[in-house]
């Protein structure tokens, strides 16, 4: 999982939309802002694949990676349960010998 970004998602997306609807280059957006110019780029870059992977899809990169995480944790717990019930099972048929 990515690391959390000293910088609001919301600052972000105005970035990229900035960097974008500007006739100016990248790095004087950037500089603007206050940003690094390669981060912005990747911002921009980031949008652009989110977009192409789910087009028309509100769903945001983080909730994306958010949800990729919960489903893994889901499947982990599903396993744990399937473990607990054979284990109950188990013991419950050892107890009634």
């Amino acid at each position: 999982m990515s690391r959390s970004s000293k910088f609001p998602e919301q600052f972000r997306k105005d970035a990229v939309e900035l960097a974008r609807s500007s006739d100016r280059p990248l790095r004087q957006v950037a500089r603007e802002l206050g940003v690094n110019h390669e981060t912005l780029r990747n911002w921009v870059r980031t949008a652009e694949r989110a977009e192409v992977a789910s087009p028309g899809s509100s769903v945001s990169v983080s909730e994306q990676e958010e949800l990729r995480a919960l489903r893994k944790r889901v499947a982990e717990l599903e396993l744990e349960k399937e473990i607990l019930r054979k284990a109950a099972a188990y013991f419950a048929k050892e107890m009634g010998r």
